[in-house]
């Protein structure tokens, strides 16, 4: 076995050193890769997997915590697990009604989990039969089925995928992700016989546009191999997008990148946005309530107005809003999550030009004022937070001679004057088009 285990070693090597060096891009060929992504600003997260049946509970007993990391604060052994897997049978499962939703609330991209920590796959993997249609009743591949309802509705499909894996013995981390292991685990065993192949599955069978990695914090795993992780799914598909999390660089929760030439594409700031711009890409990964798996005991959920909030905040900083749902056991997206993801599409209908497709300005915000540029540079949006009694006062817009200024959502234009320093002095309409906030497109360019 060991003389198999060093052969194979040797032949990985050996294909390592003849893939083409994708970790040193010119700033054009990643500027053209990132395009779609940049110009989406909105996706839908998805935790879904066995945690959906216990639904944050074990043994009559609430556990903290977020629910997809029951198996470890529960601390439950593997085989008291499996038995969720056995059970996890989600008949009203609907992959176009989940893609509807996604689309509908505007969003342009779904990231899904095929392996969280707990290490059961959501597609049919011949690396493992731990997997949706070996070891669970529902015999239907999950990401096939969401893979083609995304092409079917010109969405693009995205998979999470968990560098650690508490079900796999050679992965069992050193510290305290240890869960009844009694073989000597062997991480580059797990990593070149399992992480990789099942890697390789996910993207030549089902042509993902981001790979989202999570679990990098593990001691066993190093910059090093994250780089090379990068570089062997960029040699299998080049224009592979691969969040920061593949490799050791990013900075905890604030997710961005603690040194220069980090492995990855993106920051991943979680649960959060960032205080300001930032030249790098990221992405604000967060929660609709406090857990991203179905926890039934979790109501505390966030409002449609702070929700479309974090989404106009988010976009006037140059970053992407990357939103969860958390799937029931039966295949249901929660009903407050599909009312508030329903109110945000009604507010994207309108306001959509301001989000997708734009820029960051250096002075992003006045007072309650949210700034985004078009990407031609022709047009500043003004995206008002706050009601507005009488007028609007601007002062970081240069108008440009002739234009004029309109709500998005309002076929007329509004009346206003410029003073003697360049301030706009707008008259608020009495009607709204729509709730939460308004959207000014102003022909002109940002003073600052």
């Amino acid at each position: 076995m060991r003389l198999f285990f060093t052969l194979l070693c040797l032949v990985s090597l050996g294909f390592a050193q003849a893939q083409k060096d994708y970790l040193n891009e010119s700033v054009q060929q990643k500027s053209e890769r990132m395009e779609w992504w940049r110009d989406a600003t909105f996706g839908m997260f998805i935790h879904w997997g066995p945690y959906a049946v216990p639904a944050g509970e074990y043994k009559g007993k609430d556990v903290n915590g977020v629910a997809e990391w029951i198996m470890h604060t529960g601390n439950i052994p593997i085989n008291e697990y499996e038995t969720y897997v056995k059970q996890f049978n989600p008949t009203q499962f609907n992959a176009k009604e989940w893609v509807r939703i996604a689309k509908d609330a505007g969003m342009k991209y779904i990231v899904i989990t095929s392996k969280h920590h707990d290490g059961f796959s959501l597609w049919d993997s011949k690396v493992t039969n731990y997997d949706i249609i070996d070891d669970a009743p529902f015999k239907r591949d999950i990401l096939k089925e969401l893979s083609d309802a995304c092409n079917e509705a010109g969405m693009q499909m995205c998979f999470y995928h968990s560098i650690m894996d508490w079900h796999q013995p050679d992965a069992e981390s050193k510290k305290e992700y240890t869960h009844q292991n009694t073989v000597a685990p062997d991480f580059a065993r797990y990593r070149e016989t399992y992480l990789k192949p099942q890697l390789k599955e996910l993207v030549e069978k089902y042509d993902p546009a981001v790979l989202w990695f999570d679990g990098e914090w593990i001691p066993e795993w190093t910059e090093e191999q994250g780089r090379d992780l990068y570089n062997y799914l960029r040699n299998l598909k080049p224009n592979l997008i691969i969040n920061n999390r593949v490799g050791k660089g990013r900075a905890g929760m604030q997710g961005m990148n603690l040194y220069k030439n980090a492995a990855g594409d993106f920051g991943t700031p979680e649960q959060e946005i960032l205080e300001g711009t930032s030249d790098t890409d990221w992405e604000s990964c967060m929660t609709m309530n406090d857990s991203w798996g179905f926890k039934k005991t979790d109501h505390n959920w966030k409002s449609s107005e702070l929700l479309i909030h974090n989404l106009i905040d988010i976009a006037a900083k140059g970053g992407n809003y990357l939103l969860n749902v958390g799937p029931n056991a039966q295949g249901l997206i929660p009903v407050a999550s599909v009312e508030r993801l329903r109110e945000m599409g009604e507010w994207m209908k309108i306001n959509q030009d301001a989000i997708y497709a734009t820029n960051s300005t250096k002075k992003y915000k006045e007072g309650d004022v949210k700034y985004t540029v078009s990407k031609d540079g022709n047009f500043v949006y003004a995206i008002v937070t706050k009601p507005v009694v009488g007028e609007l006062v601007l002062h970081n817009v240069d108008l440009k001679r002739g234009s004029k200024i309109y709500m998005l959502g309002v076929n007329d234009p509004l009346k206003f004057k410029a003073d003697s320093n360049g301030s706009l002095h707008i008259e608020w309409p009495k009607e709204l088009p729509c709730k939460y906030a308004w959207t000014l497109k102003i022909t002109g360019s940002p003073k600052f």
